[in-house]
């Protein structure tokens, strides 16, 4: 044997890891990692799409129990798309786009009908279709009543719209008070049994058969949910009534929403002076018409609605006021405010604080109304 050092065969082996393992080669473990990449981006693309149609038709979208008494008005003309989004807004169903899916699945898309329906939280589906297939089992009429309407022209408009004749219902709301003060005490105090003012504006659904008491009371119920909301902190004072009476002259003499508390501060203004009120509204109401400027001989007219000749407020509301005028009539904007005139196109008013001011946008008023 020479000096010369001779490679074992040992030697020509890579070293071992720590647990006596070879080291992988750098691109084995590179090729490696980029099929896991893959694997985890294909089972990405995969579920991505399967999440988002899971979330669709199968994650709830109300929150409410199952079982609870609900009432449902389907609007007519709606779609089977508008019709889900009432229902799972009223807690009927659980997801809007899976009602959808089985209406069309069903064969029922475009065949559910209009009207309101008494039915549960939750609902099986199948029994909820044949409700919706069977219609509503009342019929009604829907009434719009606008505010600022007197007594007489709500009569019309029921009698129009619900067949309700308008000489029963006038005979209850210009003298009939009496018949509903057990469940409504405040009526104790309204003018020769009239329920001027009282009768809530707002949209009414009418069952078929109803009578005009029944539209009363529930117009009366209406007032009362109403009036419950109205802050009563700065109306001193005043009667419920005196603020109704108040209130109807602001509707009728406004509109412009922002104005009312404008319109409320000069009547309250003129009250706590003694100064006469002057609204030219309460002489419509005794004259049955609305002109745009009254005749000397409307302000001499003898009744007690005319605030031209006797002081204070008149002995009851003018008009069915809204919420807006209600609120304003409790709490009217501070002001100096004593007079206001009708100066522009859209019904706006300049308010004054003196009788010179006053004259001045009387003046330009003309250029309003001839």
């Amino acid at each position: 044997m020479t000096g010369e050092r001779r490679e074992t065969g040992a030697s020509r082996w890579r070293p071992l890891s720590a647990r006596g393992v070879r080291s992988a080669d750098p691109g084995s473990r590179r090729r490696a990692r980029t099929v896991v990449v893959l694997l985890v981006a294909a089972v990405l693309v995969l579920c991505v799409p399967a999440f988002g149609i899971w979330r669709v038709f199968f994650v709830s979208q109300t929150s409410v129990t199952a079982g609870q008494a609900v009432q449902v008005e389907i609007p007519a003309g709606a779609d089977t798309a508008r019709i889900a989004e009432v229902l799972v807004d009223a807690g009927v169903i659980e997801n809007a786009a899976m009602f959808r899916l089985r209406a069309r699945l069903d064969g029922v898309d475009g065949q559910l009908r209009p009207g309101v329906y008494d039915l549960t939280t939750r609902m099986d589906h199948s029994e909820l279709i044949e409700r919706l297939l069977a219609g509503p089992p009342i019929a009604y009429t829907t009434v719009t009543i606008p505010e600022g309407f007197t007594v007489e022209r709500i009569a019309e408009r029921i009698e129009a719209e619900a067949g309700i004749p308008a000489e029963e219902f006038l005979a209850l709301a210009l003298g009939g008070a009496a018949q509903f003060r057990d469940a409504h005490p405040y009526l104790e105090a309204v003018h020769e049994g009239s329920l001027e003012g009282y009768l809530f504006p707002k949209t009414y659904r009418i069952v078929e058969g109803a009578t005009a008491a029944d539209v009363i009371e529930m117009m009366l119920v209406q007032f009362d949910e109403e009036f419950a909301t109205v802050d009563l902190t700065a109306a001193g004072e005043m009667s419920m009534h005196e603020l109704v009476t108040l209130a109807s002259m602001i509707e009728r003499e406004s509109r412009l929403a922002e104005e009312r508390p404008l319109v409320s501060s000069v009547i309250h203004n003129r009250l706590r002076i003694g100064m006469k009120l002057e609204i030219d509204a309460t002489i419509e109401y005794v004259i049955k018409k609305n002109r745009p400027r009254l005749l000397n001989s409307d302000l001499r007219i003898e009744s007690p609605y005319n605030t031209y000749k006797y002081g204070g407020l008149p002995p009851g509301p003018i008009a069915s006021p809204g919420l807006a005028s209600l609120q304003a009539a409790a709490a009217p904007a501070e002001t100096k405010y004593l007079y206001y005139v009708l100066t522009g196109a859209d019904g706006s008013h300049t308010f004054c604080e003196t009788y010179e001011q006053f004259l001045i946008a009387k003046e330009k008023s003309r250029e309003v109304t001839p």
